[in-house]
């Protein structure tokens, strides 16, 4: 195989991949910075060095350079991070995920455990990328509900789906490549589950990694998810009036509870001029009684979303649309926001019962439950009087909310505002959804068309609206990504990566053949970080061949080599979509795909280094 020269360009491209990877590493500047700057640095160098053809024309043009922005699979990840925004903020997944949450208060680590084996399985079969993006909202809503970090799972579940993609022919579009390549070459083709077997040693030793190491290096406290648990750990009292049409006249106690309100504790029953304390025996309810729950605001959200009816009398009716002059509307939810505000010292509310400020607060946000450090008696909410630093949940508008930045009582916490879904729109995001994963995992569509399509369906199904569409596309995966591309377009057309191939050969002239396969795999693996995975396939199948024919050694071998390394894909965000899936909703910089991947890449070189010599007999 003939390989370039090396030249200055080549150097050059070396130097600045590596001094991007280092800024990268150091974390001190931003990830989009560091993107930037690299794609900066080498437009400017091949404008003034360029790489020209055979053909003479430029083989790095800006155009090429920038081609990665419009790449099909920078467009397929960021639509799918709007389609599973859509379905996050509609909770389209609460049913199920209740029932794993469930199981999972009784068996948590052995749900965790069957949902990442279900991921590695299903990647042996189907593409994994729509697969990590069905799990993303499952695993991240079960692991907050059983009090633990998402950043703890997200990377483990990317990393399941990488391994299960390495065992079977149709895993991943890596081995697909490989497999045209080698049939090109050679002509021979390879079967379904001819390196069904390595692949699957190699898979369990990664998947025990995953379970058990990796968690323990991940960070446990990341930003994204200390939100959500301030959100849904809070219990705020509040009290449900009921009105003609409300859902929970005729409901009577069951074993002292009210079936129709799980997931929140009744503290009080009020009947005119008596009140009952649980556990409420024989207690049917009637219209003008009143109960006073404690519950999460997360759990108040779902109820508002399953049943309108049910809480629509919750003091002041406050899910009319408060924007609505007519006073005998119907309760609406779609474009309600729960927030959550602090009662200010010196506050006018500081002293006075919620009943005294009318339940609303300056600018029409209406106030649905209190939450205060101190323990507060059971008693009506009515004769609650405020206190400095009482937490206060609210409802309103987004117009209604930000009024509240100018609100001299109340300190507004704006991490805590939150959309309430519509239940309509529920249906409509797993439609959607359900569509795009059987489009894309069925060949109907390609998947980058078939997550356009969907992300734009939540739009325009208004499931999700054009600010947080936007909000769900991250810059940071939009840089990372053309920065990755244009490195692998600078390292192949200098012939940086051929050369690094050619130079490895030659430095092990003379050595055995299972070192040499064993030093092709973990180059090969390092190259795949950087260039991408499917490029790597391409670029390495060719020398694979090679290096076989000279060692006199079926090139089976080392093309088999080419697949499992060039899936190792584990170390950088950009070395394969799925990674780059979980860096958002995960909240994960460079360094921690480093910390956890290099550790398992170099443990599945270990492993196939001492299993490949044996199960091959070389």
């Amino acid at each position: 195989m003939e390989v370039m020269e090396p030249t200055l360009q080549m150097w050059l491209t070396f130097g600045v991949i590596g001094v991007g990877i280092f800024f990268y590493i150091i974390d001190k500047f931003p990830m989009e910075i560091v993107s930037l700057g690299i794609i900066t640095t080498l437009l400017v160098l091949f404008h003034f060095m360029p790489v020209v053809g055979s053909d003479g024309q430029s083989l790095l043009s800006t155009r090429t350079l920038l081609a990665g922005f419009a790449d099909p699979a920078l467009v397929a990840i960021l639509a799918l991070l709007v389609v599973g925004h859509g379905m996050v903020e509609t909770g389209a997944l609460d049913s199920p995920v209740k029932v794993l949450v469930r199981l999972g208060n009784n068996y948590p680590v052995t749900i965790l455990i069957l949902s990442l084996i279900t991921v590695m399985v299903i990647s042996a079969f189907l593409n994994n990328t729509p697969v990590v993006v069905i799990f993303i909202p499952i695993m991240i809503t079960l692991v907050e509900n059983l009090g633990k970090s998402p950043s703890l799972y997200l990377m483990p579940l990317s990393f399941v789906a990488i391994l299960g993609g390495m065992t079977t022919l149709i895993g991943s579009s890596t081995n697909l490549l490989v497999a045209g390549e080698f049939q090109t070459l050679s002509g021979e083709t390879l079967g379904f589950f001819d390196f069904a077997l390595p692949g699957l040693f190699l898979a369990t030793i990664g998947f025990f990694y995953v379970l058990f190491i990796a968690p323990r290096i991940l960070p446990s406290d990341n930003s994204a998810t200390n939100t959500e648990t301030r959100i849904t750990g809070k219990q705020f009292i509040v009290q449900i009036d009921l009105t003609e049409g409300n859902s929970l006249i005729g409901k009577k106690a069951v074993a002292g509870m009210f079936p129709i309100l799980s997931g929140v504790t009744v503290q009080m029953v009020k009947k005119g001029q008596n009140q009952y304390l649980p556990p409420f025996d024989d207690i049917e309810l009637e219209k003008g009684d009143s109960i006073v729950v404690a519950t999460t605001r997360n759990e108040l959200t779902r109820k508002f979303a399953a049943d309108h009816v049910l809480l629509s009398d919750v003091k002041n009716q406050s899910v009319i649309d408060l924007d609505d002059d007519t006073n005998g509307a119907a309760p609406k939810s779609r474009g309600q926001q729960l927030v959550e505000v602090i009662v200010a010292p010196k506050s006018r509310l500081d002293g006075r019962t919620l009943d005294q400020a009318g339940f609303v607060l300056q600018g029409g946000c209406k106030i649905l439950g209190i939450q205060r450090r101190s323990r507060m008696n059971r008693a009506s909410i009515n004769d609650i009087r405020l206190e400095a630093n009482d937490t206060l949940l609210a409802i309103g508008t987004q117009s209604q909310i930000q009024s509240l930045r100018l609100n001299n009582d109340v300190m507004l916490l704006e991490w805590s505002v939150k959309e309430i879904p519509f239940k309509a729109d529920t249906w409509k995001a797993l439609s959607i959804f359900f569509g795009v994963v059987v489009f894309a995992s069925g060949g109907i569509l390609p998947i980058s068309i078939a997550a356009t399509l969907g992300a734009f369906a939540m739009i325009v199904t208004g499931c999700l609206n054009v600010r947080k569409a936007a909000h769900a596309i991250d810059r940071n995966i939009f840089l990372l990504i053309g920065a990755a591309l244009a490195m692998g377009a600078s390292l192949q057309a200098t012939g940086g990566a051929s050369y690094l191939a050619m130079a490895m050969v030659d430095a092990l002239s003379g050595a055995s053949t299972a070192v040499m396969l064993s030093a092709f795999f973990i180059m090969i693996a390092f190259l795949t970080n950087i260039l991408s995975n499917n490029a790597t396939a391409v670029l390495f199948t060719p020398i694979a061949m090679n290096v076989a024919s000279q060692l006199g050694v079926d090139p089976f071998i080392f093309v088999t080599a080419v697949i499992f390394a060039a899936n190792c894909s584990f170390a950088t965000p950009m070395g394969y979509q799925t990674n780059l899936l979980v860096l958002a909703p995960g909240n994960y910089k460079f360094t921690d795909f480093m910390k956890v991947g290099i550790p398992l890449i170099i443990l599945l070189w270990i492993s196939y280094s001492l299993f490949a010599p044996w199960y091959y007999g070389i």
